[in-house]
C-alpha cells in the first residue's frame, strides 16, 4: 500500500506542468460558471460545466476539463464512432481515468506523444488505449508490453 501511495505521488508530481495547465484553463471556465471537485476515483480535479469545446471532456495532467454535469456518462468508443467496430458503450470517466494514468507515466512527455501520434483521433494509440481500458478496467499504457 505504502508503495502504491508513493508511485502515485511521483506520478502527480511528475504530471504537475501539464495539470498547471489544466488548473489554469479550469481556474478561466470558473468565472464563466464551470465547478470544480476533486474525483478521487479518476485522481483528478474535474473542472465540469467547462463552457468551451465541442462537448465531452479533456484531461490535462490530473486535470480534467468536462463539459457536462458527470463523468459518469456512457458514450461511445472512438473506433465505434468511426465505423470501424461494434464496441460496446463505456462511461466517460473511465476513458478519461485512463489518460490521467497516461500523464501519471509519461509527465511533460505526454502532450508531444500523443500529439505525435495523431491527436485526437481514432488513430491514436492514446484514444485506443484509453478506450480498451474503459471497457475492460485494463490496459492504459499505450504500446504493447
Amino acid at each position: 500500500m505504502a508503495r502504491r501511495a508513493v508511485l502515485g505521488s511521483l506520478g502527480v508530481a511528475w504530471a504537475l506542468p501539464n495539470t498547471l495547465l489544466g488548473l489554469v484553463a479550469g481556474g478561466a471556465g470558473l468565472a464563466f460558471g464551470a465547478r470544480a471537485r476533486l474525483d478521487r476515483r479518476t485522481c483528478a480535479l474535474v473542472f465540469h460545466r467547462w463552457p468551451w469545446g465541442p462537448g465531452g471532456a479533456m484531461t490535462l495532467g490530473n486535470v480534467i476539463l468536462h463539459t457536462g454535469e458527470t463523468l459518469e456518462v456512457s458514450c461511445a468508443t472512438y473506433a465505434h464512432r468511426a465505423g470501424l467496430c461494434e464496441d460496446p458503450i463505456i462511461v466517460l470517466g473511465d476513458h478519461e481515468r485512463a489518460h490521467v494514468y497516461q500523464y501519471m507515466a509519461l509527465g511533460p512527455l505526454f502532450l508531444p506523444l500523443y500529439l505525435a501520434c495523431g491527436g485526437i483521433s481514432v488513430r491514436n494509440r492514446f484514444e485506443r488505449a484509453a478506450d480498451r481500458y474503459a471497457r475492460t478496467g485494463r490496459g492504459w499504457w499505450p504500446w504493447p508490453g
